[in-house]
């Protein structure tokens, strides 16, 4: 279902009769994860939208807004595409267990899954006594999964024909063995290598252009060979990906070619990202410098750091953190075909 089916907008009565049950139900679901969240103890906060930067990574594009202060000179800001750089600050204020069920907005994003303005749940955990491990932010994942999916009341999350029971014990699958698995090549033998990557994405007969990063390589063979399987019957956690992979993950201690990432996936779908979060800030403004590099490479942009953030970076204790698609979760809960299904009044208004 679009915005425009059978070339009328959303507001006409007989499209939104066939919309309603799901947007009701987006609102069962909504009440279950916001009660989830209170009775762990967050906090919930509402980070502002417009920013100074709408996030330093690659592919994201922002919205631009017009600053006009009284008496002052126009500047460019920008809409979030995350409150991650907000929430972050609240935690180097001294917040320890935080959710914001934030409206974000990402530029050019449209689609079954995609949405340019949607909601993501987004919530830390910091220092010792509120489950900083990223491991703690896992299993808050599966968690809300599981309640979504009871909200929903269809017994199971669904999309395209597959199924996923969130109560089933999930798998958990490094990105490394994902490689191995599903697409016959040995990652950690091409760590940082280009050429080697390339030869074997070629090798199992995946397209290699001249000009393609590593990163380009990595993504190709993730979304066509790995995501697809996975979340079929129960929920997937791939987890450790390689740490240029992981802009604002810290890497693993135990090899730190390897970051605290992780992203679950129903279905074949992606719900949500999480990281064992990066305080280094010297270390994360190098790693916003060479991804805004690259994404004047590609598409002839860049974005401001905020460097407010990288000063809060200094304060800020050890803390979790996860971004969640809700309204691709409660999608699936609800078994719908289309993400406007569950978005009461879709893009472009």
């Amino acid at each position: 279902m679009t915005q425009a089916i059978q070339g009328r907008p959303f507001w006409h009565a007989d499209i939104h009769a066939d919309r309603r049950p799901f947007l009701l139900g987006r609102g069962r679901v909504k009440a279950a994860l916001a009660g989830w969240f209170a009775g762990q103890g967050f906090i919930t906060v509402e980070c502002g939208a417009v920013q100074v930067s709408p996030g330093n990574e690659t592919h994201l594009h922002g919205f631009p807004v017009t600053w006009r202060p009284e008496g002052g000179t126009e500047s460019t800001l920008y809409l979030h595409t995350s409150p991650e750089f907000s929430a972050k600050k609240l935690l180097a204020a001294g917040e320890t267990r935080i959710v914001d069920f934030a409206r974000v907005w990402r530029n050019g994003e449209a689609g079954p899954l995609h949405a340019p303005e949607f909601t993501m749940i987004e919530w830390y955990r910091a220092g010792k006594d509120s489950g900083a491990d990223w491991t703690d932010v896992v299993a808050d994942t599966l968690a809300l999964a599981r309640t979504a999916q009871d909200a929903g009341g269809n017994g199971a999350l669904a999309w395209q024909g597959r199924t996923c029971d969130a109560h089933a014990d999930p798998e958990m699958i490094t990105v490394a063995h994902a490689f191995t698995a599903h697409a016959g090549i040995d990652l950690a033998a091409c760590l940082d290598n280009r050429d080697a990557l390339a030869a074997e994405v070629s090798r199992i007969g995946i397209d290699v252009r001249a000009d393609d990063t590593w990163s380009d390589l990595f993504s190709r063979v993730i979304v066509r060979l790995i995501e697809p399987k996975l979340g079929d019957g129960r929920l997937s956690v791939l987890t450790h990906y390689p740490v240029a992979e992981a802009a604002l993950a810290r890497p693993s201690p135990a090899d730190p070619r390897w970051a605290e990432r992780f992203e679950a996936y129903a279905c074949g779908v992606e719900l949500a990202n999480g990281f064992g979060e990066l305080t280094d800030a010297a270390e994360q403004r190098r790693r916003f410098v060479a991804d805004m590099d690259e994404k004047y490479r590609l598409y002839a942009r860049r974005y401001p750091i905020d460097e407010d953030f990288i000063a809060a970076l200094a304060h800020m204790p050890p803390a979790s953190g996860v971004a969640l698609g809700f309204d691709r979760l409660a999608l699936l809960a609800l078994g719908g075909t289309h993400i406007n299904q569950v978005i009461w009044t879709p893009f472009p208004a």
